[in-house]
Protein backbone atom coordinates (compact mmCIF):
# COMPACT_ATOMS: atom_id res chain seq x y z
CA UNK A 1 0.00 0.00 0.00
CA UNK A 2 2.79 2.25 -0.18
CA UNK A 3 2.40 4.74 -2.90
CA UNK A 4 4.62 7.75 -4.20
CA UNK A 5 1.66 9.71 -5.28
CA UNK A 6 3.55 12.60 -6.65
CA UNK A 7 5.43 10.58 -8.96
CA UNK A 8 2.30 8.63 -9.84
CA UNK A 9 0.41 11.90 -10.55
CA UNK A 10 3.57 12.43 -12.97
CA UNK A 11 3.25 10.09 -15.13
CA UNK A 12 -0.36 9.50 -15.48
CA UNK A 13 -3.29 11.51 -16.03
CA UNK A 14 -5.84 12.73 -13.63
CA UNK A 15 -8.72 10.67 -15.25
CA UNK A 16 -6.18 7.49 -15.52
CA UNK A 17 -4.96 8.05 -11.76
CA UNK A 18 -8.99 7.92 -10.74
CA UNK A 19 -9.61 4.91 -12.28
CA UNK A 20 -6.79 3.22 -10.84
CA UNK A 21 -6.27 4.06 -7.22
CA UNK A 22 -10.08 3.96 -6.44
CA UNK A 23 -9.90 0.17 -5.97
CA UNK A 24 -6.66 0.61 -3.58
CA UNK A 25 -8.66 2.99 -1.56
CA UNK A 26 -11.39 0.75 -1.15
CA UNK A 27 -9.53 -1.88 -0.19
CA UNK A 28 -7.66 -0.69 2.48
CA UNK A 29 -11.35 -1.25 4.41
CA UNK A 30 -9.60 -4.25 6.03
CA UNK A 31 -12.86 -7.14 6.00
CA UNK A 32 -12.89 -8.91 9.28
CA UNK A 33 -13.75 -12.68 8.48
CA UNK A 34 -17.22 -13.73 9.81
CA UNK A 35 -17.21 -16.63 12.49
CA UNK A 36 -19.45 -20.14 11.06
CA UNK A 37 -22.83 -20.19 13.17
CA UNK A 38 -22.15 -21.65 16.47
CA UNK A 39 -24.87 -24.05 16.46
CA UNK A 40 -26.58 -22.54 19.29
CA UNK A 41 -29.31 -19.67 20.24
CA UNK A 42 -29.63 -16.20 19.34
CA UNK A 43 -29.12 -14.52 22.49
CA UNK A 44 -30.19 -11.09 21.06
CA UNK A 45 -33.69 -11.04 23.10
CA UNK A 46 -32.99 -14.30 25.11
CA UNK A 47 -35.14 -14.23 28.42
CA UNK A 48 -33.44 -17.26 30.74
CA UNK A 49 -35.98 -19.37 33.15
CA UNK A 50 -37.30 -17.47 36.42
CA UNK A 51 -34.67 -17.22 39.38
CA UNK A 52 -37.12 -17.09 42.35
CA UNK A 53 -33.36 -16.54 44.46
CA UNK A 54 -30.76 -15.39 42.56
CA UNK A 55 -27.59 -17.07 44.21
CA UNK A 56 -24.85 -15.11 43.62
CA UNK A 57 -20.80 -15.39 43.32
CA UNK A 58 -18.38 -12.71 42.84
CA UNK A 59 -15.05 -13.14 41.52
CA UNK A 60 -12.46 -9.76 42.51
CA UNK A 61 -14.18 -8.11 45.62
CA UNK A 62 -11.99 -5.30 45.47
CA UNK A 63 -13.38 -1.47 45.16
CA UNK A 64 -15.27 -2.29 42.20
CA UNK A 65 -16.31 -5.92 43.12
CA UNK A 66 -17.29 -4.94 46.54
CA UNK A 67 -19.51 -2.29 45.71
CA UNK A 68 -20.90 -4.20 43.04
CA UNK A 69 -21.34 -7.14 46.32
CA UNK A 70 -22.60 -4.67 48.95
CA UNK A 71 -26.12 -3.02 46.32
CA UNK A 72 -26.71 -7.26 45.37
CA UNK A 73 -26.57 -8.15 48.66
CA UNK A 74 -29.22 -5.66 50.05
CA UNK A 75 -31.76 -6.69 47.27
CA UNK A 76 -34.63 -9.21 47.99
CA UNK A 77 -34.25 -12.50 46.16
CA UNK A 78 -30.73 -12.75 46.44
CA UNK A 79 -28.17 -14.49 47.94
CA UNK A 80 -24.22 -14.10 48.37
CA UNK A 81 -22.83 -17.84 47.91
CA UNK A 82 -19.00 -17.05 47.30
CA UNK A 83 -16.57 -15.01 47.04
CA UNK A 84 -13.24 -15.15 45.54
CA UNK A 85 -10.30 -12.67 45.34
CA UNK A 86 -6.35 -13.00 45.44
CA UNK A 87 -6.27 -11.33 48.54
CA UNK A 88 -7.31 -12.88 51.69
CA UNK A 89 -8.67 -9.55 53.22
CA UNK A 90 -9.97 -8.32 50.98
CA UNK A 91 -12.35 -11.38 51.52
CA UNK A 92 -12.60 -11.36 54.88
CA UNK A 93 -13.24 -7.28 55.14
CA UNK A 94 -16.69 -8.11 52.21
CA UNK A 95 -17.18 -11.33 54.07
CA UNK A 96 -17.72 -9.18 57.21
CA UNK A 97 -19.34 -6.32 55.52
CA UNK A 98 -22.32 -8.79 53.97
CA UNK A 99 -22.78 -10.86 57.49
CA UNK A 100 -23.13 -7.05 59.24
CA UNK A 101 -25.67 -6.21 56.70
CA UNK A 102 -29.45 -5.66 58.26
CA UNK A 103 -30.90 -8.21 56.77
CA UNK A 104 -28.09 -11.29 57.06
CA UNK A 105 -30.45 -14.44 57.12
CA UNK A 106 -30.63 -14.53 53.32
CA UNK A 107 -26.32 -15.08 53.14
CA UNK A 108 -26.02 -17.24 56.15
CA UNK A 109 -23.36 -20.28 53.67
CA UNK A 110 -20.72 -17.88 52.18
CA UNK A 111 -17.93 -19.87 51.01
CA UNK A 112 -14.42 -17.91 50.57
CA UNK A 113 -12.02 -18.50 48.45
CA UNK A 114 -8.64 -16.62 48.14
CA UNK A 115 -4.77 -16.26 47.73
CA UNK A 116 -4.50 -18.53 44.51
CA UNK A 117 -4.20 -17.16 40.54
CA UNK A 118 -7.09 -20.22 39.53
CA UNK A 119 -9.17 -20.80 42.48
CA UNK A 120 -11.98 -19.29 41.21
CA UNK A 121 -12.41 -22.12 39.01
CA UNK A 122 -12.92 -24.04 42.25
CA UNK A 123 -15.21 -22.24 43.66
CA UNK A 124 -17.41 -22.24 40.31
CA UNK A 125 -16.92 -25.95 40.28
CA UNK A 126 -17.96 -26.68 44.30
CA UNK A 127 -20.46 -23.75 45.17
CA UNK A 128 -22.57 -23.83 41.23
CA UNK A 129 -23.92 -20.55 41.61
CA UNK A 130 -27.03 -19.30 39.61
CA UNK A 131 -24.62 -16.10 38.58
CA UNK A 132 -21.25 -14.97 38.61
CA UNK A 133 -19.88 -11.28 39.23
CA UNK A 134 -16.20 -10.28 37.29
CA UNK A 135 -14.62 -7.16 38.05
CA UNK A 136 -10.77 -8.34 38.03
CA UNK A 137 -7.89 -7.58 35.54
CA UNK A 138 -9.25 -6.77 31.39
CA UNK A 139 -7.22 -10.01 30.82
CA UNK A 140 -9.62 -12.43 33.11
CA UNK A 141 -12.89 -10.91 31.93
CA UNK A 142 -12.92 -13.43 29.11
CA UNK A 143 -11.58 -16.61 30.02
CA UNK A 144 -13.62 -16.16 33.54
CA UNK A 145 -17.15 -15.06 31.60
CA UNK A 146 -16.43 -18.39 29.22
CA UNK A 147 -15.95 -20.47 32.42
CA UNK A 148 -18.57 -19.29 34.28
CA UNK A 149 -20.79 -20.12 31.15
CA UNK A 150 -19.61 -23.15 30.96
CA UNK A 151 -20.54 -24.03 34.41
CA UNK A 152 -23.89 -23.11 34.54
CA UNK A 153 -24.02 -19.59 35.38
CA UNK A 154 -25.03 -16.56 33.80
CA UNK A 155 -22.38 -14.21 33.58
CA UNK A 156 -21.75 -10.35 34.71
CA UNK A 157 -18.73 -8.93 33.75
CA UNK A 158 -17.11 -5.26 34.49
CA UNK A 159 -16.18 -3.40 31.05
CA UNK A 160 -14.62 -3.86 29.19
CA UNK A 161 -16.43 -7.58 28.08
CA UNK A 162 -13.10 -8.69 27.01
CA UNK A 163 -9.51 -7.02 25.31
CA UNK A 164 -10.04 -8.48 21.64
CA UNK A 165 -12.25 -9.88 19.25
CA UNK A 166 -11.29 -13.47 19.25
CA UNK A 167 -12.16 -13.59 22.88
CA UNK A 168 -15.51 -11.43 22.19
CA UNK A 169 -16.18 -14.19 19.78
CA UNK A 170 -15.59 -17.02 22.11
CA UNK A 171 -17.71 -15.69 24.88
CA UNK A 172 -20.90 -14.84 22.21
CA UNK A 173 -20.43 -18.50 20.93
CA UNK A 174 -20.00 -19.88 24.79
CA UNK A 175 -23.10 -18.00 25.18
CA UNK A 176 -25.01 -18.67 22.38
CA UNK A 177 -24.39 -22.97 22.81
CA UNK A 178 -25.37 -22.62 27.09
CA UNK A 179 -27.88 -20.24 26.80
CA UNK A 180 -26.44 -18.40 29.67
CA UNK A 181 -26.58 -14.48 29.47
CA UNK A 182 -23.47 -12.78 29.37
CA UNK A 183 -23.68 -8.90 30.17
CA UNK A 184 -21.22 -6.47 30.45
CA UNK A 185 -21.98 -4.37 33.24
CA UNK A 186 -21.96 -0.60 31.42
CA UNK A 187 -23.50 1.37 34.43
CA UNK A 188 -23.64 4.71 32.76
CA UNK A 189 -26.34 3.63 30.64
CA UNK A 190 -28.33 4.01 33.65
CA UNK A 191 -27.28 7.45 35.00
CA UNK A 192 -30.17 10.49 34.83
CA UNK A 193 -29.52 12.35 32.14
CA UNK A 194 -28.20 9.10 30.02
CA UNK A 195 -31.95 7.21 30.63
CA UNK A 196 -33.39 10.70 29.92
CA UNK A 197 -31.93 10.98 26.38
CA UNK A 198 -32.60 7.50 25.94
CA UNK A 199 -36.40 8.32 26.67
CA UNK A 200 -36.45 11.93 24.51
CA UNK A 201 -34.42 10.20 21.62
CA UNK A 202 -37.68 7.60 21.88
CA UNK A 203 -40.50 9.86 21.88
CA UNK A 204 -38.67 11.58 18.85
CA UNK A 205 -38.16 14.84 20.45
CA UNK A 206 -34.95 15.49 18.17
CA UNK A 207 -36.09 13.86 15.11
CA UNK A 208 -34.50 11.42 12.93
CA UNK A 209 -30.64 11.02 14.69
CA UNK A 210 -27.70 11.60 12.67
CA UNK A 211 -24.61 11.87 14.73
CA UNK A 212 -23.09 11.39 18.21
CA UNK A 213 -20.09 12.19 20.28
CA UNK A 214 -19.11 9.75 23.04
CA UNK A 215 -15.88 9.90 25.41
CA UNK A 216 -13.73 8.83 28.55
CA UNK A 217 -11.50 11.20 29.26
CA UNK A 218 -11.16 11.22 32.70
CA UNK A 219 -7.47 12.11 34.04
CA UNK A 220 -5.87 9.09 36.05
CA UNK A 221 -1.90 9.26 36.38
CA UNK A 222 -2.39 8.76 39.73
CA UNK A 223 -3.28 4.94 39.97
CA UNK A 224 0.37 4.81 38.61
CA UNK A 225 0.76 5.40 42.62
CA UNK A 226 -0.86 1.76 43.13
CA UNK A 227 2.12 0.08 42.20
CA UNK A 228 1.91 -3.20 43.88
CA UNK A 229 -1.79 -3.84 44.19
CA UNK A 230 -4.61 -1.69 43.04
CA UNK A 231 -6.20 -0.69 39.70
CA UNK A 232 -3.07 1.28 38.58
CA UNK A 233 -0.36 -1.90 39.30
CA UNK A 234 -2.20 -3.56 36.20
CA UNK A 235 -3.85 -0.67 34.43
CA UNK A 236 -0.24 0.65 33.78
CA UNK A 237 0.85 -1.43 31.81
CA UNK A 238 -1.92 -1.96 29.50
CA UNK A 239 -1.53 1.86 29.03
CA UNK A 240 1.74 1.00 27.78
CA UNK A 241 1.42 -1.98 25.74
CA UNK A 242 -1.98 -1.00 24.39
CA UNK A 243 -3.38 0.73 21.08
CA UNK A 244 -5.95 2.92 20.55
CA UNK A 245 -8.84 3.74 22.69
CA UNK A 246 -8.23 1.06 25.66
CA UNK A 247 -11.58 1.82 27.22
CA UNK A 248 -14.33 3.35 24.64
CA UNK A 249 -17.74 2.09 26.72
CA UNK A 250 -18.39 4.02 28.78
CA UNK A 251 -19.45 6.98 26.34
CA UNK A 252 -20.18 4.56 23.72
CA UNK A 253 -22.51 2.62 25.29
CA UNK A 254 -25.32 5.26 25.67
CA UNK A 255 -25.29 6.61 22.91
CA UNK A 256 -25.18 3.25 21.00
CA UNK A 257 -28.16 2.84 22.43
CA UNK A 258 -29.99 5.94 21.39
CA UNK A 259 -29.18 4.80 18.15
CA UNK A 260 -30.50 1.29 18.77
CA UNK A 261 -27.30 0.15 17.39
CA UNK A 262 -26.65 -3.77 16.88
CA UNK A 263 -30.77 -4.09 17.23
CA UNK A 264 -33.00 -3.49 14.40
CA UNK A 265 -32.54 0.00 13.39
CA UNK A 266 -28.92 0.19 12.61
CA UNK A 267 -25.46 -1.27 13.53
CA UNK A 268 -22.01 -0.76 13.65
CA UNK A 269 -20.01 -0.87 10.27
CA UNK A 270 -16.45 0.62 10.41
CA UNK A 271 -14.03 2.57 12.86
CA UNK A 272 -11.06 4.62 11.45
CA UNK A 273 -8.62 6.23 14.47
CA UNK A 274 -5.82 8.48 15.28
CA UNK A 275 -3.84 9.13 18.52
CA UNK A 276 -1.92 11.81 19.54
CA UNK A 277 1.84 11.30 19.95
CA UNK A 278 2.30 9.25 23.77
CA UNK A 279 4.11 11.62 26.26
CA UNK A 280 2.03 12.48 29.33
CA UNK A 281 2.60 9.20 30.99
CA UNK A 282 6.44 8.96 30.76
CA UNK A 283 6.44 12.64 31.85
CA UNK A 284 4.76 11.70 35.00
CA UNK A 285 6.65 8.28 35.32
CA UNK A 286 9.76 10.43 35.44
CA UNK A 287 8.85 12.98 37.89
CA UNK A 288 7.52 10.85 40.21
CA UNK A 289 9.22 7.81 40.39
CA UNK A 290 13.15 6.27 40.32
CA UNK A 291 14.92 6.67 37.16
CA UNK A 292 15.16 2.82 37.70
CA UNK A 293 11.20 2.22 38.96
CA UNK A 294 9.52 -0.45 36.61
CA UNK A 295 7.10 2.33 35.38
CA UNK A 296 10.28 4.18 34.12
CA UNK A 297 11.02 0.56 32.00
CA UNK A 298 7.99 0.74 30.42
CA UNK A 299 7.52 1.86 26.91
CA UNK A 300 4.85 3.95 26.84
CA UNK A 301 3.69 4.46 22.96
CA UNK A 302 0.11 4.77 23.26
CA UNK A 303 -1.09 7.95 22.62
CA UNK A 304 -2.57 10.03 25.17
CA UNK A 305 -5.39 10.89 23.02
CA UNK A 306 -7.08 8.89 20.85
CA UNK A 307 -9.86 9.92 18.21
CA UNK A 308 -12.36 7.37 16.62
CA UNK A 309 -14.84 8.31 13.88
CA UNK A 310 -17.26 4.96 13.70
CA UNK A 311 -19.80 4.70 11.22
CA UNK A 312 -22.86 2.89 11.08
CA UNK A 313 -24.92 0.78 8.57
CA UNK A 314 -27.40 3.56 8.12
CA UNK A 315 -24.46 6.49 7.22
CA UNK A 316 -24.46 7.94 11.35
CA UNK A 317 -21.27 8.78 12.53
CA UNK A 318 -20.05 8.58 16.02
CA UNK A 319 -16.72 10.28 17.30
CA UNK A 320 -15.56 8.34 20.13
CA UNK A 321 -12.37 9.88 22.19
CA UNK A 322 -10.36 8.27 25.13
CA UNK A 323 -7.71 10.12 27.76
CA UNK A 324 -7.05 9.33 30.80
CA UNK A 325 -3.84 11.08 30.36
CA UNK A 326 -3.96 14.56 30.26
CA UNK A 327 -4.92 17.34 32.40
CA UNK A 328 -8.55 17.79 31.66
CA UNK A 329 -11.70 17.93 33.33
CA UNK A 330 -13.52 14.54 33.14
CA UNK A 331 -16.58 14.47 30.55
CA UNK A 332 -18.31 11.36 28.29
CA UNK A 333 -19.65 14.09 26.21
CA UNK A 334 -22.85 12.16 25.90
CA UNK A 335 -24.13 14.11 22.77
CA UNK A 336 -26.36 12.82 20.27
CA UNK A 337 -27.87 15.15 17.25
CA UNK A 338 -30.98 14.83 15.45
CA UNK A 339 -32.70 16.41 12.56
CA UNK A 340 -35.14 18.73 15.36
CA UNK A 341 -32.45 19.20 18.04
CA UNK A 342 -29.27 18.13 19.88
CA UNK A 343 -28.78 16.57 23.55
CA UNK A 344 -26.02 16.93 25.06
CA UNK A 345 -23.40 16.34 28.07
CA UNK A 346 -20.87 17.72 30.24
CA UNK A 347 -22.76 20.31 31.40
CA UNK A 348 -26.07 18.65 30.32
CA UNK A 349 -27.46 20.93 27.76
CA UNK A 350 -30.20 20.66 25.47
CA UNK A 351 -30.86 22.81 22.24
CA UNK A 352 -34.43 21.95 20.28
CA UNK A 353 -35.74 23.32 17.08
CA UNK A 354 -38.42 25.95 17.67
CA UNK A 355 -37.05 26.23 21.51
CA UNK A 356 -37.58 24.20 24.39
CA UNK A 357 -40.73 24.00 27.09
CA UNK A 358 -41.03 27.93 26.84
CA UNK A 359 -37.31 28.32 28.01
CA UNK A 360 -35.96 29.49 24.86
CA UNK A 361 -37.81 30.45 21.15
CA UNK A 362 -34.75 28.47 19.39
CA UNK A 363 -32.32 26.42 18.88
CA UNK A 364 -29.02 29.12 19.02
CA UNK A 365 -28.99 29.19 22.83
CA UNK A 366 -28.35 26.02 25.18
CA UNK A 367 -31.30 25.37 27.74
CA UNK A 368 -28.61 24.30 31.34
CA UNK A 369 -27.89 24.83 34.56
CA UNK A 370 -31.28 25.64 36.92
CA UNK A 371 -33.09 25.67 33.86
CA UNK A 372 -32.70 21.88 32.96
CA UNK A 373 -35.23 21.46 35.87
CA UNK A 374 -38.26 21.92 33.36
CA UNK A 375 -36.79 19.37 31.02
CA UNK A 376 -36.04 16.79 33.72
CA UNK A 377 -39.72 17.30 35.07
CA UNK A 378 -41.26 16.38 31.48
CA UNK A 379 -38.72 13.59 30.40
CA UNK A 380 -37.29 11.62 33.00
CA UNK A 381 -37.12 7.89 32.53
CA UNK A 382 -39.87 6.13 34.42
CA UNK A 383 -37.25 3.36 35.24
CA UNK A 384 -34.77 6.43 36.95
CA UNK A 385 -38.26 7.79 38.41
CA UNK A 386 -39.18 3.95 40.38
CA UNK A 387 -35.82 3.51 41.45
CA UNK A 388 -33.99 6.53 41.79
CA UNK A 389 -34.79 6.74 45.86
CA UNK A 390 -33.54 3.03 46.14
CA UNK A 391 -30.64 2.90 44.54
CA UNK A 392 -28.91 6.46 45.78
CA UNK A 393 -26.82 4.95 48.39
CA UNK A 394 -24.90 3.19 45.59
CA UNK A 395 -21.97 4.44 42.98
CA UNK A 396 -21.62 7.02 40.45
CA UNK A 397 -24.34 8.84 41.34
CA UNK A 398 -26.99 5.97 41.51
CA UNK A 399 -26.49 4.80 38.39
CA UNK A 400 -24.69 1.44 39.62
CA UNK A 401 -27.39 0.35 41.91
CA UNK A 402 -29.95 0.81 38.86
CA UNK A 403 -28.11 -1.13 37.41
CA UNK A 404 -27.86 -3.79 39.61
CA UNK A 405 -31.40 -4.08 40.50
CA UNK A 406 -32.28 -4.41 36.99
CA UNK A 407 -30.47 -7.11 36.78
CA UNK A 408 -32.01 -8.85 39.48
CA UNK A 409 -35.28 -8.04 38.63
CA UNK A 410 -34.95 -8.98 34.78
CA UNK A 411 -33.27 -12.32 36.02
CA UNK A 412 -36.20 -12.74 38.94
CA UNK A 413 -39.01 -12.31 36.42
CA UNK A 414 -37.47 -14.39 33.39
CA UNK A 415 -36.98 -10.95 30.98
CA UNK A 416 -33.94 -10.21 28.51
CA UNK A 417 -31.42 -8.09 30.20
CA UNK A 418 -30.99 -4.12 29.38
CA UNK A 419 -28.16 -5.14 27.49
CA UNK A 420 -27.21 -7.92 25.26
CA UNK A 421 -24.11 -9.74 24.88
CA UNK A 422 -23.57 -8.52 21.23
CA UNK A 423 -23.85 -5.10 22.59
CA UNK A 424 -21.14 -5.51 25.18
CA UNK A 425 -18.76 -7.34 22.33
CA UNK A 426 -19.51 -3.90 19.20
CA UNK A 427 -18.72 -1.66 22.58
CA UNK A 428 -16.08 -3.40 23.38
CA UNK A 429 -14.18 -4.23 20.22
CA UNK A 430 -13.61 -0.52 19.04
CA UNK A 431 -10.30 -1.88 21.22
CA UNK A 432 -8.92 -3.82 19.12
CA UNK A 433 -10.02 -1.68 15.65
CA UNK A 434 -8.84 1.61 16.52
CA UNK A 435 -5.46 -0.25 16.89
CA UNK A 436 -5.57 -1.30 13.76
CA UNK A 437 -6.82 1.33 12.40
CA UNK A 438 -4.15 3.32 13.50
CA UNK A 439 -1.12 0.79 12.65
CA UNK A 440 -2.47 1.87 9.27
CA UNK A 441 -2.65 5.01 9.03
CA UNK A 442 -6.37 5.63 9.88
CA UNK A 443 -7.46 2.90 7.17
CA UNK A 444 -11.27 1.96 8.05
CA UNK A 445 -11.54 -1.75 9.72
CA UNK A 446 -14.74 -3.36 9.58
CA UNK A 447 -17.06 -4.69 12.40
CA UNK A 448 -17.54 -8.00 12.71
CA UNK A 449 -20.80 -8.64 13.06
CA UNK A 450 -21.56 -10.59 16.54
CA UNK A 451 -25.25 -10.72 15.81
CA UNK A 452 -24.45 -12.72 12.46
CA UNK A 453 -27.33 -10.79 10.82
CA UNK A 454 -29.81 -10.76 13.72
CA UNK A 455 -29.78 -7.55 14.68
CA UNK A 456 -32.12 -7.25 11.98
CA UNK A 457 -34.98 -8.77 14.06
CA UNK A 458 -33.71 -7.27 17.40
CA UNK A 459 -36.02 -4.94 18.84
CA UNK A 460 -34.92 -1.80 20.19
CA UNK A 461 -34.77 -1.65 23.72
CA UNK A 462 -38.22 -0.47 25.18
CA UNK A 463 -38.48 2.53 28.04
CA UNK A 464 -39.29 0.19 30.61
CA UNK A 465 -41.42 1.91 33.39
Amino acid sequence: MSIDRRNFLKKTSLSTAAIVTAPLITNCETTVEQQAPSGGMYMGDYAAAKLNTVRAAFIGVGSRGGGHLKFFAGLPGTEVVALSDLYEDKVNEKLSMVKEMSDPTRHTNIATYSGGEQLWKKMLEEVKPDVVFIATNWNNHAPMAIEAMNQGAHAFVEVPLAVSVSDLWEIINTSEKTQKHCMMMENVNYGRTELMYLNMCRKGVIGDLLHAEAAYIHELRGQMRQEERGTGSWRTPHYASGKGNLYPTHGLGPVAQYMSLARKEDNFKSIVSYSTPAMGRKLYAEKHFSADHKWNELDFSNGDLNTSIIKTELGRTIMVQWDETSPRPYSRLNLVQGTRGTLAGFPTRVALEGGVLGITDDHHRWVEGADLDKVYEKYDHPLYKRLNEKSKSSGHGGMDGIMMFRIVECLRLGQPLDQNVYEGAFWSAVTELSGKSIELDGAPQTFPDFTRGNWKTTEPLDIIA
